[in-house]
């Protein structure tokens, strides 16, 4: 069992920044993906980025590539979201989730273990 817990989020005005984590705790001694979702009001889920911890690279999604970046802090088995230059429709409750396994996915139902959610809004 993994489990994860995020932190980090509030509220900003537009083009402030935020800086999400993600701990992760229990049975990580494994080869994992540690994934950023977002969901907004009305919205789908959506994957915005991960991080393959034993490949160490990362992808993001082309709505927040260049603003947001992803990185993990090894020692402590956190991830973390930098978010930049923040926007209206970033406003979103934000996810992070694992899974098990050498290969990482933006797809939601690929992914068993979920932290409780941090919100972000941001205000024009």
């Amino acid at each position: 069992q993994i489990q994860v817990e995020e932190s980090g989020g509030g509220s900003v005005q537009a083009g402030g920044s935020l800086r999400l984590s993600c701990a992760a705790s229990g049975d990580t001694n494994r080869p994992v993906c540690m994934a950023w979702f977002r969901q907004a009001p009305g919205k789908e889920r959506e994957g915005i980025g991960w991080l393959n911890v034993r490949a160490g690279n990362t992808w993001t999604a082309a709505s927040v590539k260049g603003r947001f970046t992803i990185s993990r802090d090894n020692a402590k088995n956190t991830l973390y979201l930098q978010m930049n230059t923040l926007k209206p429709e970033d406003t979103a409750m934000y996810y992070c989730a694992i899974k098990i396994s050498l290969t990482c996915s933006s797809t939601d139902r690929d992914f068993p273990y979920w932290g409780q959610g941090t919100q972000v809004t941001v205000s024009s």
